[in-house]
């Protein structure tokens, strides 16, 4: 039978002597790509003295000065969790107050732009 289902007697086994136990999933380990604590705290220092400027700008200015070497998505995300990022623009959004029609002719204009091609001819 285990040869018909293409299994290793030997992983029979092993399964059989782990049936009724409980999986225990591995500790999670350091990776090399996690940031460390102090290289964090030092981009949200650097976003503190320079909160004028964006994330994707701050990470190549970071770069310059040799303070981390990290990714601009690592320091969107640190400055996220952080709370620190502002959204660029306050205004309120007028997305379905709908379009306000013209008091009369002549005050707004509509023009489509479109291009045939016949035969090689563009028109």
């Amino acid at each position: 039978m285990l040869r018909w289902l293409g299994l290793r007697p030997s992983k029979y086994h092993h399964w059989q002597r782990r049936r009724g136990l409980t999986p225990v999933p591995p500790a999670p380990r350091p990776r090399t790509f996690w940031l460390l604590d102090w290289e964090k705290q030092s981009i949200r220092d650097y976003y503190l003295q320079h909160s004028q400027e964006g994330y994707r700008r701050l990470t190549f200015m970071m770069l310059d000065e040799k303070v981390v070497a990290v990714s601009p998505s690592s320091v969107y995300r640190v400055l996220s969790r952080a709370g620190l990022l502002a959204r660029a623009s306050t205004a309120p959004s007028r997305k379905g107050q709908g379009f306000e029609q013209p008091r009369g002719p002549h005050q707004h204009w509509h023009v489509d732009i479109c291009y045939l091609n016949i035969w090689g001819t563009c028109y």
